[in-house]
């Protein structure tokens, strides 16, 4: 694996700005529209988190994946504009009907529909791609109810237009599908996209050519998680999750896919013109690149596609980080304990960088309590603005 350049991330907490950070909405416990003519029904709100984030011009759709067991829908929506730090409730998207998992339907009415989403994300034609890992309870017991799938709904009518099912070859028995980019920049849009998807507790990278109808798998040691990385530190509490490959994101111009496991403190590059090129050959070297280390493990990960440059948030110093891999210019972001203590998801939208933060830690010990808020939806606007250099607290 070849080596472009390092990146050592440490703080100057003298220098940091917060004031950007904008809490658009914040719930202690997310809270859910009810489910139309159903009886009791056990919902545990305690185990409802979000790791997934696409915004529209009206609404946010948010990913809840079923880490553990309760949680009443895997993907739902809140109007967009809502008075800042208010606590909407959330619409399951499309509706109940695609959500029998949360109210204990049989298996064969839950495949149907849509088991546990991570992650979800909008092409150019105003399409939603959402990928359905399949996976029930994967912190505690790791059910596979049905087989994971890419489901593509149509937004001006909300409903399913296509349907991808991930042939056997590429799949492992612990595949835990759970990050997506769309890659339309290759050989067309829409429907004629690249699909670059993050198997994380199988780590790998699964590539799938939306034209050709198409999957192939690329593995890569740097895809798995690193032992030494796999325990966590947020605000004094610590946890343990070995994660492979999680974070994404996409340079069209430099035609390369950055990615991190959770459990590491690396971010590595590797070209796309790789990845579409088809299945690797047997004993083919794989060309990554080492691209940088951060202070601590993160999640998140998101590109500003006019410059290039790369935003993560090191989670133990609950802060949000840009890198440029080009000009190596390097800022710190923002800071703030409160706000950033666990981003499972970084998004460029509309020139501004939105986050998805969590009390992570606290929902995985089973500590979290009601009387705190404890997931937030949060946008930082004017993202070109003056920020905290870190270029003195560097070392090459």
């Amino acid at each position: 694996m070849r080596e472009k350049s390092f990146l050592i991330f440490i703080i100057c907490l003298t220098t940091i700005n917060s004031l950007q950070l904008e809490v658009v909405n914040q719930w202690s416990l997310l809270q859910f529209e009810p489910p139309p003519s159903f009886g009791r029904v056990d919902f545990r709100l305690e185990n409802t988190i979000f790791t997934g984030l696409e915004v529209t011009p009206d609404r946010i759709f948010l990913a809840m994946p079923r880490l553990r067991a309760g949680n009443p829908a895997t993907l739902a929506t809140i109007p967009r504009h809502t008075p800042s730090g208010s606590s909407p409730q959330l619409k399951p998207y499309p509706d109940w009907s695609f959500h029998g998992a949360g109210l204990g339907l049989d298996n064969s009415t839950v495949c149907a529909g849509l088991v546990s989403v991570y992650r979800i994300r909008m092409d150019s034609c105003g399409r939603l791609w959402v990928l359905d890992s399949g996976v029930m309870t994967s912190i505690d017991d790791f059910q596979r109810i049905c087989n994971p799938k890419l489901v593509v709904f149509d937004l001006k009518t909300d409903r399913p237009i296509r349907t991808v099912e991930f042939p056997r070859e590429v799949l492992r028995p612990a595949s835990l599908l759970a990050n997506l980019i769309i890659d339309e920049s290759v050989q067309g849009s829409c429907d004629s996209a690249f699909l670059y998807l993050a198997d994380t507790a199988a780590p790998s990278i699964i590539v799938y050519d939306a034209l050709r109808d198409r999957t192939w798998r690329v593995t890569h040691p740097s895809m798995f998680p690193d032992p030494n990385f796999a325990t966590y530190s947020i605000q004094g509490e610590s946890f343990t999750l070995p994660d492979g490959v999680v974070g994404l994101a996409h340079s069209p111009k430099l035609a390369t896919l950055f990615y991190q496991p959770l459990a590491t403190d690396r971010i590595f590059s590797i070209p796309t013109a790789t990845l579409t090129k088809g299945p690797p050959a047997e004993f083919e070297e794989i060309p990554v690149v080492l691209a940088g280390r951060k202070s601590s493990q993160g999640l998140g990960l998101t590109l500003n596609p006019n410059d290039d440059t790369l935003f993560f948030s090191p989670l133990t110093e609950t802060s949000l980080a840009s890198w440029n891999p080009l000009s190596n210019e390097q800022n710190l972001i923002a800071y703030d304990p409160t706000l950033i203590q666990f981003a499972s998801e970084l998004r460029w939208i509309d020139g501004e960088v939105w986050l998805l933060t969590t009390r992570f830690q606290k929902f995985f010990k089973r500590t979290v309590t009601p009387n705190e808020v404890n997931l937030r939806v949060i946008r930082l606007p004017q993202i070109g603005a003056s920020f905290g250099s870190l270029n003195n607290n560097l070392y090459f």
